[in-house]
């Protein structure tokens, strides 16, 4: 029994003797408060939204008659006027239903001026009683039906002649071919919807950018708050923009909504201008913005902390600090902060204004300069530099 107390206590003395030189001699670290300084800055309120950046104006250009695509004058990317021939399609086709047409154009004319002449002289027969009833009616039957079908034919004529025109596709603006969907000899049918042929955008020094923004965040955006966006082609360069339009309700086409739902989150769009000097904004690019839905420069700021913070007198005290606490002097609903006043934290009544995630800007009851508490802050302990080394542990690199 002796000999089992023996190498326990052996044991324990051991362990005691070893503990020092695995884990080292340490600083115990304490506690200390943390203040700020009130200072005048900017504070932000920000949304952000993802979009798509588009030419402000935009326009696909299509044909109305069915047919071949004869010849394409444009490609990408070249430069466009008014005005200018940019493509044509086969024509034989046109030009053959234009002379059917000036055939029975011709043909109907010849018939309305010569029933016209018959009943002009059935008229005066008629008038005299020269004729009978049943001769002027069919007199004037015949004359109003080949005034109809020449002016049928007048109308076909009309048609044919501007179907031959739209064979003939011209740029309706200066600009820039952006989309080209045809190639020479591809046949294209005219239906219910004009089929596109080009996409050419105006003006792409000027680009808009559409973006979809949560309806939790829709209500702060209003028209001409400023906007910063990047697109991931340029992900050192930001872009500015300004909210030209919010878009609130459902456009026209069914097909098109300004508003979407999907899986129970709705989005409306948000149309932001942007100058594009340089052209290094392209059409449909991805765009990651931010909208400042308020800016206030050059106020007082103080920590929104500062607003939560409330000492421990007993605390304070094994800092070297007093606590001067007036709060009961101020009004209920009142804000008010602790000012740090040589050693001493003296509470005091604030007016504040708008605020973010992390300042709240001051209105009155404090001056630039002023100190306030804002939180504690805990020092960890640590290792001190003469600190022993256990001799099982490695050592650092370069060291033995």
């Amino acid at each position: 029994m002796k000999k089992k107390l023996i190498i326990s206590g052996a044991v324990v003395l051991l362990a005691l003797a070893v503990l020092p030189l695995f884990f080292g001699k340490s600083k115990m670290g304490g506690i200390r408060l943390e203040t700020a300084q009130v200072e005048r800055g900017t504070i932000a309120n920000s949304v952000t939204a993802t979009g798509t950046v588009e030419p402000v104006t935009e326009v696909d250009v299509g044909t109305q008659v069915s047919g071949i695509i004869d010849k394409l004058y444009v490609d990408y990317n070249d430069v466009v006027k008014a005005g200018q021939l940019i493509a044509e399609m086969d024509k034989v086709n046109l030009q053959a239903e234009l002379k059917s047409a000036e055939a029975q154009l011709a043909s109907s004319k010849t018939e309305f001026e010569y029933q016209q002449k018959n009943y002009a002289r059935s008229k005066v027969l008629h008038e005299k009683q020269l004729v009978s009833d049943t001769d002027y009616e069919t007199a004037t039957y015949n004359y109003e039906k080949a005034k109809a079908a020449y002016e049928q034919s007048q109308a076909s004529m009309v048609k044919v002649r501007r179907n031959l025109e739209y064979a003939t596709i011209t740029s309706p603006i200066d600009g820039v071919v952006i989309n080209k969907v045809v190639e020479e000899g591809q046949t294209v049918a005219a239906g219910f919807e004009t089929p596109t042929l080009f996409t050419i955008a105006a003006d792409l020094t000027k680009m808009q950018v559409i973006a979809d923004v949560d309806e939790a965040d829709i209500g702060n955006v209003k028209e001409g708050q400023r906007v910063q966006f990047t697109v991931d082609a340029y992900p050192n360069d930001t872009f500015e923009g300004v909210v030209q339009q919010v878009r609130l309700g459902e456009s026209d086409d069914s097909s098109s909504s300004t508003s979407t739902s999907s899986s129970s989150v709705v989005t409306y769009e948000v149309v932001i201008t942007a100058d594009n000097p340089d052209l290094k904004l392209k059409p449909r690019l991805t765009a990651n913005v931010t909208i400042f839905t308020m800016e206030e420069e050059n106020v007082l700021l103080v920590p929104n902390k500062a607003l939560r913070f409330i000492p421990e007198p007993k605390l304070m005290e094994t800092l070297g600090l007093q606590v001067n606490d007036n709060s009961a002097n101020i009004k209920k609903g009142e804000k008010f902060v602790w000012v740090k006043e040589n050693n001493v934290l003296v509470t005091k009544a604030i007016t504040v204004g708008v605020s973010n995630n992390n300042y709240t800007e001051i209105l009155g009851g404090l001056n630039e300069g002023e100190v306030v508490a804002v939180d504690l802050e805990s020092e960890m302990p640590v290792a001190g530099p003469s600190a022993e080394r256990s001799p099982f542990m490695p050592g650092p690199p370069g060291r033995k």
